[in-house]
């Protein structure tokens, strides 16, 4: 004798979508891993870096930022829905500029000739490090693979940017005056785009991400995002040293 087989049970809470509150909270719950708390960042904001230092973090960091564009075109492709297209395609803009001269890879060229690095050492990356370069690829990897919305969802790492770029300026106001107030641009334009960023990117995720695999999923890719960020950091380390330990396992984030 056959069975049938058993009618899915619609609201079993192992399956059903967390609320909006639970979600956010799950997302912000990964500050915990934050790049933030990473040894060497806490090195550069306690004024212990030499200017070497600084040089090698602005080169590899430039390579990463050189990719934000390419995994934003990414979850373009991914995307069916034209509106959501129309207002994400202003992020490459930011990054890129309109012009020649504009936008945020510009500035870090600037951030780059103000520590004393020319605009070649950064651009054909002679000084990027291997592990830098498998960090950024995996970033772009996510955005490609991933359904969009969780693409999206890697990309909160911006709500935790504005402490960090606030702090980061800080500690070069007071302990890298070397480093001239013009190169410091791309910092402060970050604490209000960060802002207008995370928030566009929050109301995709928890509005498009509806079912419970796809909430848990666009968790994971944000807790993906901090482990990059964090091995970028690592391989940073490795390279250049920063008066501490060779490596440090990141924290852990919040559950997900």
């Amino acid at each position: 004798m056959s069975v049938a087989p058993k009618t899915p049970i619609a609201n079993d809470p192992a399956d059903a979508p967390w609320d909006r509150a639970a979600f956010e909270g799950r997302l912000r719950d990964q500050c915990r891993a934050y790049h933030d708390k990473h040894p060497f960042h806490r090195a550069m904001n306690e004024g212990r870096l030499t200017p070497e230092q600084i040089r090698g973090w602005t080169a590899n960091r430039f390579h990463y930022q050189r990719t934000i564009p390419i995994k934003d075109a990414a979850i373009l492709s991914n995307c069916p829905d034209h509106a959501v297209r129309r207002g994400w395609v202003r992020r490459i803009l930011v990054h890129d500029g309109q012009r020649p001269g504009e936008g945020g890879i510009e500035a870090w060229l600037r951030l780059g000739e103000a520590v004393g690095l020319s605009r070649e050492e950064l651009l054909d990356e002679r000084l990027v490090l291997p592990g830098v370069r498998s960090a950024a690829d995996d970033y772009v990897r996510l955005a490609r693979d991933e359904p969009w919305p969780v693409a999206v969802a890697s990309s909160l790492t911006e709500l935790f940017a504005p402490d960090l770029m606030a702090e980061r300026i800080r500690a070069f106001e007071r302990y890298y005056t070397w480093v001239p107030a013009w190169g410091m641009d791309y910092f402060r334009a970050r604490l209000t785009q960060a802002r207008v960023d995370s928030d566009e990117a929050l109301e995709l995720t928890l509005s498009r991400c509806t079912t419970r695999d796809l909430q848990e999923r666009a968790v994971a890719a944000l807790a993906r995002k901090c482990r990059i960020l964090w091995s970028l950091l690592d391989a940073i380390m490795a390279a250049h040293g920063a008066g501490v330990p060779d490596r440090v396992d990141p924290p852990r984030g919040g559950p997900s």
